[in-house]
């Protein structure tokens, strides 16, 4: 039995990472890791501060990430990739907006 899960587990990730290896599969793996490591970013700069802190960069990691992985699901017709960065994206930019704002309200006092 675990012989048989074994080459079924073989023959999925050959079929996944080999027979369909192509450019998108790539710019999917490269999109997931700038993506992840926003969380990376701002871990570092939390430990560097000694508190939670969000830094700008992790909103603009987030963006790129999420586009380069919206840009996937569009091209890979994936609809859970779609909605969830598509929703994702425009909450990162929401984010932006508000923390622009907010610092344009701290230089004009």
């Amino acid at each position: 039995m675990l012989i048989e899960i074994s080459d079924h587990l073989r023959a999925y990730f050959y079929d996944v990472f080999v027979t369909r290896f192509d450019f998108w599969l790539v710019f999917g793996v490269v999109a997931q890791l700038v993506f992840g490591s926003r969380f990376i970013l701002q871990w570092l700069a939390s430990e560097r501060a000694g508190k939670s802190v969000m830094p700008l960069s992790f909103w603009f990691l987030s963006i790129v990430g999420g586009l380069m992985t919206l840009a996937y699901g569009f091209v890979r017709k994936e609809p859970v990739i779609i909605i969830g960065q598509g929703l994702s994206t425009g909450i990162y930019l929401r984010n932006l907006a508000l923390i622009f704002r907010e610092r344009g309200k701290v230089r004009d006092k």
